[in-house]
């Protein structure tokens, strides 16, 4: 596959700064039940990486020493990492709000079919990919048949009161098909409310709308193409500075599968760490790491960035909750 790192490192990006960490997100492994064409880690069903028990419990004592109120999980498929009910559980436990980054066809594979009733159970917040409203981009962009299997599953989460019952959020997520940004959050929120309601009896809460990032498979896609200078330039001809204000790695951090810290889950892919004397680590050779974030503050550090942040300030901005657009 092409790689697009070489081209993102050297940037005019302007500068950005942590505020105050709010958010842990934690990639839990790459081992995932799919293969997508805009999936920026590279995940599928023959990836081995998955999160240990050691590192689980490191994130649970992060979460309680500095009592973060949101945990957000993700992969691959972050349900196939064999101590993800665990980690929930005890994470809950705590009070923290656990966010699952589903792709909702685990929910469907043998052996993950009760998770819905896990996800109640607990309060767990589900934002689920569902790249459209109907077959074809789904297919395109996830693989013949994933539509109808998503369908069920939302209907599944329909059933457990998701979407319904205040307490029990479900978000969808958009990532377009294509070289191009999203459509306005609202507008295309309102289509698929109605779309979704009318052809399958399907309510949620909210839509995301993600613009895809030019790295991994994507990045890749869009150099075989030769893609890749006019995405670039359309990121920047679309960059906004407002959107600078509330970027997702001024509040959040992006734990690996190793337990390796990084300002958000591109820079990740990407083997761009936090640096090191964020962590008042004496030497540049070491990555920093949850053992470190226990006691870490941050606030005021300086983010390490590239090119491919063009893409969280583009337009209506993107972030892992969406638009950045009031």
């Amino acid at each position: 596959m092409l790689d697009t790192r070489p081209l993102l490192l050297s940037s005019n990006f302007p500068a950005i700064t942590r505020d105050q960490l709010t958010t842990l997100q934690v990639n839990l492994g790459y081992l995932c039940n799919q293969t997508c064409s805009h999936c920026h880690v590279n995940a599928g069903p023959k990836r081995s990486e998955q999160m240990s028990r050691e590192h689980i419990e490191l994130v649970l004592t992060v979460l309680g020493r500095r009592k973060l109120p949101i945990l957000d999980l993700t992969g691959g498929a972050p349900e196939m990492n064999p101590h993800f009910r665990y980690l929930v559980t005890e994470a809950r436990a705590m009070g923290v709000e656990v966010v699952d980054r589903c792709n909702l066809t685990i929910l469907l594979e043998p052996g993950y079919q009760q998770l819905p009733a896990f996800f109640a159970e607990h309060g767990v917040t589900v934002t689920a990919s569902l790249p459209c409203y109907g077959e074809t981009n789904v297919a395109e962009q996830r693989g013949k048949g994933v539509f109808e299997t998503s369908i069920k599953a939302l209907k599944t989460l329909n059933s457990y009161g998701y979407g319904r019952d205040k307490e029990l959020s479900l978000n969808l997520v958009y990532n377009p098909n294509g070289a191009f940004l999203p459509p306005g959050q609202q507008t295309l929120e309102d289509e698929y409310r109605e779309r979704l309601m009318m052809d399958f009896g399907i309510q949620f809460n909210q839509l995301f709308t993600i613009t895809n990032m030019p790295i991994s498979r994507f990045g890749g896609m869009l150099l075989a193409r030769g893609e890749y200078d006019d995405y670039m330039q359309l990121l920047k001809n679309n960059y906004k500075e407002a959107n600078l204000a509330s970027v997702m790695c001024r509040s959040l951090i992006s734990v690996d599968w190793q337990g390796f810290l990084f300002d958000c889950d591109f820079n990740q892919m990407l083997e761009l760490p936090m640096p090191a004397q964020s962590m008042l680590i004496a030497s540049d050779s070491q990555r920093p790491h949850l053992r470190q974030l226990v006691d870490y503050g941050g606030t005021g550090d300086a983010i390490i960035t590239g090119e491919h942040c063009y893409a969280c300030t583009a337009g209506q901005g993107s972030s892992c909750g969406g638009s950045l657009a009031e």
